[in-house]
């Protein structure tokens, strides 16, 4: 006799409700919360496809979210400066301990099958939800090593005191659910069930899990020459062939990337739809203050970043051998296009809230003051850079109505899948495979080929060169998308960003004018956007000159701690090594 979680029958009318309300507003592709009913599942709850569906929907927004913002705080991208003792075994800081979320997932995939839908339906439901389990027990190895394994929808009479498994057996029941995704799931969802979890999805994710267990997180001892490359290598060509044979590919134009749906290089979404799921992106958060409402200071970049970004021929800001010259004074000019893309800066075109012609300042007295980057407006501080994002931002809102940005997350592309595909390529002996993968982002990019099609990257690279580039690439391509941090991590090459100094670009003059010698004519010009950014003279300053400056990134950060008060509820829970315990979260 099929096990039943609960008999409440009211969860089941209200779960069939809120799944009639998602098509009653024509948003039945967007898997949209339902409501966290206490009592459900109830009786019958996997017998009716509806609430089956709306179940899952609610899986799925247990599971995936929007843009990272602020990620890139913890990084080389945005502003703030991460202290010393970040992260505790009591504060909760970098704590991912989803098991409630687990559970609810688990109560599907134990149900379902015995449940009355018409059994044709049954595979690829579970395969979604198997998916999803798979996405959180794969964050959080990530964060923690291994964890328990917990199969079953487990209640309050169970015995909830439970070990770890280790970090090898995690990573097989995440291909294990994965595999099962893969064999079940249809090749690709389109329509009104664009944003479900398909194969290519399914097939993405695991040469992401893959290439994070070859790599040198989990493989201190023999960083880039154990065994498990060779596997990250088939899955990645593998996902890589299928995603080519099945229409997907780089987008033409950067920007559509994040301000389209639906095209060849979104594999997997969050779908957003205003009203009745919008600012995914944090928007609000992320504008200028004075075009927005309510917050401000996300996604702030930092000169760090600025010139991270190629000349528009490839080639390092600055390096000899570039055609293009350049100056700190005009670091704008003929740059990767990726760099205007992404990066708005003082004087230049940002047309926020429909105002053509509108330009962003950020010099003292005259930009408005809540957006300038001085030291007498509010000292040097993370929260102004003397930059700010385009990435993701809805241009045409106005600040009354920035909460509702409805552009999609990109959970995963195209391009990222290449990523993955070329450095496993790499570490398994195949340079070329790589550096031809650089080639193809370069040239989506817009930089110049150059006489010897080489897109500005250095002929005859070794190994170790071609890693290097291609994290260099990533950094600049897929900025504030949550991926630099844990690069970096994954990598084992936190020291780069541990004491660093983080900087802006302070603007510092207009027409040889200083910010007290500003006159009424000078503020009448920005107010019409009459002043260009060369107008302008500038200089690099640091963010941060009072307290902690530099970025504290110990190497015990390569796994964070499992938290007391979950220890505290489960003694059989083994802290980590570096924090006080003796499980080793390697594999």
């Amino acid at each position: 006799m099929r096990k039943t979680i609960s008999k409440n029958k009211t969860a089941i009318k209200l779960l069939s409700i809120f799944f009639a309300l998602l098509i009653a507003t024509g948003c039945g592709n967007v898997l949209d919360e339902v409501e966290d009913l206490s009592n459900y599942p109830g009786e019958g709850t996997f017998d009716d496809i509806q609430t089956v569906q709306a179940y899952l929907a609610r899986c799925y927004n247990l599971t995936l979210g929007g843009w990272p913002v602020n990620d890139g705080n913890k990084a080389d991208e945005s502003g703030s400066i991460i202290p010393v003792d970040w992260i505790t075994t009591s504060n909760g800081a970098m704590n991912y301990w989803p098991y409630s979320s687990i559970r609810t997932i688990n109560i599907l995939i134990h149900e379902l099958p015995e449940g009355a839908v018409p059994e044709d339906d049954k595979p690829a439901i579970l395969a979604q939800a198997k998916f999803l389990r798979a996405y959180h027990y794969f964050k959080m190895v990530v964060y923690h090593g291994g964890v328990p394994i917990i199969r079953e929808p487990q209640s309050l009479e169970d015995d909830l005191m439970v070990s770890r498994n280790s970090t090898k057996e995690c990573f097989d029941f995440i291909i294990e659910d994965l595999d099962y995704a893969i064999a079940n799931l249809p090749n690709k969802y389109t329509g009104s069930d664009f944003g479900r979890i398909d194969k290519a999805a399914a097939l993405s994710l695991k040469g992401r899990v893959l290439l994070y267990k070859a790599s040198p997180q989990f493989n201190s001892s023999n960083p880039y020459g154990n065994a498990y490359w060779q596997e990250a290598y088939t899955a990645n060509k593998t996902a890589i062939d299928f995603l080519n044979a099945n229409g997907y590919g780089l987008l033409e134009d950067y920007t559509s990337i994040f301000e389209t749906e639906g095209h060849k290089e979104n594999i997997l979404s969050v779908v957003y739809k205003d009203p009745v799921k919008s600012n995914g992106r944090g928007e609000n958060s992320v504008r200028p203050l004075s075009e927005t409402k309510n917050a401000t200071g996300g996604d702030q970049p930092i000169w760090a970043l600025a010139e991270a970004y190629p000349m528009l021929d490839g080639k390092m800001p600055g390096d000899p051998t570039s055609k293009y010259t350049y100056d700190v004074q005009t670091f704008w000019k003929d740059r990767d296009p990726r760099f205007a893309a992404t990066l708005v800066w003082n004087g230049e075109l940002y047309e926020l809230s429909g105002k053509g012609g509108r330009r962003q300042y950020t010099m003292t007295n005259i930009a408005s003051s809540v957006d300038a980057f001085g030291y007498i407006i509010q000292g040097e501080s993370q929260y102004r850079t003397g930059l700010f994002c385009r990435k993701g931002i809805n241009e045409s809102l106005t600040p009354e109505l920035v909460g509702t940005n409805d552009y999609d997350w990109v959970e995963i592309r195209y391009t990222e899948v290449l990523f993955n595909y070329a450095e496993s390529a790499n570490e398994t002996g195949k340079s070329d495979v790589a550096i031809q993968a650089l080639k193809d982002i370069r040239e989506r990019a817009g930089i110049e080929p150059g006489a010897n099609g080489m897109f500005g990257l250095k002929s005859g690279m070794t190994k170790e060169e071609v890693r290097e580039a291609l994290l260099q690439e990533k950094y600049i391509e897929m900025v504030f998308e949550g991926k630099r941090f844990w690069d970096l991590r994954r990598h084992r090459m936190l020291n780069r960003i541990d004491g660093m100094h983080k900087y802006g670009i302070m603007t510092m003059k207009v027409a040889d004018r200083t910010y007290d010698q500003v006159t009424p004519d000078d503020v009448a010009k920005a107010n019409k956007y009459e002043w260009l950014p060369e107008d302008f003279t500038y200089s690099v300053e640091e963010l941060i000159t009072t307290g902690q400056r530099q970025m504290s990134m110990p190497d015990k950060y390569y796994f964070f701690p499992i938290q007391l008060d979950n220890i505290d509820k489960d003694p059989n829970l083994e802290q980590n090594k570096d924090w006080g315990g003796t499980f080793n979260p390697e594999l």
